[in-house]
């Protein structure tokens, strides 16, 4: 019994250490080089923000004013690299599923620009809509808060 508990153990302990050591990211996904993530901040408390990127959006909000429930529309966000290293955004999220972002999954050189698209799905929403898209990239602060909103009106009533 104790040979056979300790087999366990070991077998146990042999796949934890194999399932631990997995090189690169999730299936499908390209690892972005070290050298181009550039974090400010140490363990002195002192940080160089002069050399990070910096993303500056055209515009934050965006209204699309009366649409039909069940109407899909989409709008791009513009912006730049306004800082002295390459934007990376690592992810863009949304506030509800019927949010849809797109966004550039290649570093920004400084000075060029990108578009953060965002598509709203209507079906099943009425009313006053604000749905907030947060973009989170190597810049300090590393979240910027995008929005989309739009009235919803029952597709009876409006023809």
């Amino acid at each position: 019994m104790k040979g056979q508990t300790l087999s366990i153990l070991v077998i146990f302990i042999v796949l934890l250490t194999f399932s631990g050591c997995r090189q690169g990211g999730s299936a499908g996904q390209e690892l972005i080089p070290a050298d181009l993530v550039n974090n400010p901040n140490s363990a002195s408390g002192t940080a160089d923000n002069g050399a990070l990127p910096v993303i500056k959006f055209e515009e934050v909000e965006h209204d699309f004013g009366r649409i039909i429930e069940g109407e899909s529309v989409s709008y791009s966000f513009n912006f730049s690299n306004t800082g002295k290293s390459d934007l990376i955004i690592a992810e863009v999220s949304t506030s509800c599923g019927c949010t849809v972002p797109s966004y550039p999954k290649t570093p920004i050189r400084p000075g060029e620009s990108g578009v953060v698209k965002v598509a709203f799905n209507s079906n099943g929403k009425r009313g006053y809509q604000s749905k907030s898209v947060v973009v989170t990239s190597n810049t300090q602060p590393n979240a910027t808060v995008i929005r989309i909103k739009a009235q919803v009106v029952n597709p009876t009533t409006e023809k």
